[in-house]
């Protein structure tokens, strides 16, 4: 069993609740029963070196206090280490905390560190950059991309969901082509989730995804029309069966992906690649603490 001497936390507090989080954070933690070197920061650019200081002193965990955004850029440094690490939900989607099943509150989150838990776990990969969750084509990285600077900062979800509105008006239906050869599909699609779990944007989308399965799932959502993809959202956020009327899944180790025209691609919400790209799944390469598993009587 895996035993917790020394931990660093690392928290994104570039938000305007940023510093409050980490402060009940820094207080909640007060009670584990090892030591945290606590980090926040308030500027994205300084989250690399941050990470790499913390990791120079060679502790047993790593706590990442942030959104799927935050994990994922920093969860290649873990990769090849024996450093585990912690997640602290503090985004707007949470999905790889989701995920895990990790609770979505300060509290909650750190007592799944204090109960000790561990689980080897998948990431994903597109080309040589991990991922937490998932990646996006479509909108998603179209929003990410155009969005103006500080827009959700200042106006919230509401200046978020106003933004992605008009976006939605401007985009259109794309290829996607997955594999080569005489054995490529080519499928009509109006959004591709790369996934390496089951959630995007904070809602289950994926069912087949799992983030110890071994595989890379590749859905599609398929069709012409924009309108199909609202019908999937709905569906999804209603936990509707139609859900799976509109999409096609692809499985596997590594697929290599294109698109007609050459698309963004979001990677946890940050839009990091442009097809074509090779998504792959890095199986079991490391340790996250999870909520015990339920004992049945």
């Amino acid at each position: 069993m895996r035993e917790i001497k020394s931990a660093a936390m690392i928290v994104n507090a570039k938000s305007r609740k940023g510093q409050e989080l980490f402060e009940h954070a820094c207080a909640a933690m007060k009670g584990l029963p090892f030591p945290v070197d606590a980090h926040a920061v308030r500027d994205p650019k300084d989250l690399d070196a941050t990470m790499d200081a913390a990791l120079a002193r060679k502790p047993d965990l790593m706590i990442l206090g942030g959104g799927d955004g935050t994990v994922s850029g920093l969860v290649d440094k873990l990769v090849s280490t024996d450093v585990a690490l912690a997640v602290l939900p503090l985004g707007t989607a949470n999905s790889f905390a989701r995920t895990l099943g990790v609770p979505l509150d300060i509290d909650g989150a750190i007592g799944v560190i204090a109960g000790g838990h561990f689980k080897r776990i998948d990431l994903g990969m597109i080309d040589d950059d991990y991922f937490a969750n998932g990646a996006a084509i479509g909108i998603a990285p179209q929003i990410a991309e155009r969005i103006p600077h500080d827009l959700k900062k200042y106006l919230g979800r509401a200046g978020y969901l106003g933004w992605a509105a008009w976006e939605f008006l401007r985009f259109k239906p794309f290829t996607l082509i997955v594999g080569e050869g005489p054995t490529e599909r080519r499928i009509a699609a109006v959004e591709v989730r790369i996934s390496n779990g089951p959630y995007h944007g904070g809602t289950e989308v994926n069912d087949q995804a799992s983030v110890d399965n071994g595989v890379i799932v590749v859905q599609a959502v398929t069709g012409h029309v924009k309108r199909r993809l609202v019908k999937n959202w709905a569906a999804s956020l209603l936990r509707l069966d139609a859900r799976h009327e509109t999409t096609q899944e692809i499985i596997g180790t590594s697929l290599r992906i294109r698109t007609e025209p050459p698309l963004p691609i979001s990677i946890d919400g940050e839009v990091l690649a442009t097809t074509p790209v090779t998504a792959r799944v890095a199986a079991g390469i490391i340790e996250v603490m999870v909520p015990a598993p339920e004992v049945i009587a």
